[in-house]
């Protein structure tokens, strides 16, 4: 799927908002906000997202100019790691493997990590086609299930 990155708009937000709060999304994403649903907390988050020079985050956009999602990076140089979200309606076409490859293309630096609920296949291979490989694997607290769950952390170096 073709896709281009861009700075976020203050025009996307609904459209990111929608697909951060799909029922579906945040179960696989495992660990989300601790309520997905409060728009107040998402609209300060993403301010001080855009306003952090040490994160870079772009709007994932389509060809005919659709918001398909977010991508990202965030964190200190030697930690630094890599998020997505894509909305369900584009799932299972490549969006999140193309955007993911066109932020790496676009990042000095390695290593990147990303972290990803073990029982979440599709973020797994959608990392490893870009090249990252697991490295580790541990338990958290994933606020979207109220448990902790296993999660997998990959890596790509150099």
């Amino acid at each position: 799927m073709d896709v281009t990155l861009r700075e976020v708009r203050d025009g996307d937000l609904p459209a990111l908002f929608a697909q951060t709060s799909d029922p579906e999304g945040i179960r696989l994403a495992a660990f989300t906000a601790e309520d997905p649903s409060d728009r107040a907390w998402f609209d300060a988050h993403w301010e001080r997202l855009r306003r952090d020079p040490a994160v870079l985050v772009r709007t994932v956009v389509g060809v005919h100019g659709e918001v398909l999602g977010h991508v990202g990076v965030f964190g200190p140089p030697e930690e630094r790691e890599v998020t997505y979200w894509i909305g369900r309606e584009y799932w299972g076409r490549g969006a999140a493997t193309a955007a993911l490859r066109e932020l790496l293309a676009a990042l000095p630096g390695r290593p990147l990590h990303a972290r990803v609920a073990a029982d979440n296949g599709g973020s797994v291979r959608v990392l490893e086609k870009c090249g990252f490989v697991v490295t580790r694997r541990e338990r958290g607290f994933a606020n979207a299930r109220g448990e902790e769950i296993d999660e997998v952390v990959l890596t790509l170096s150099g």
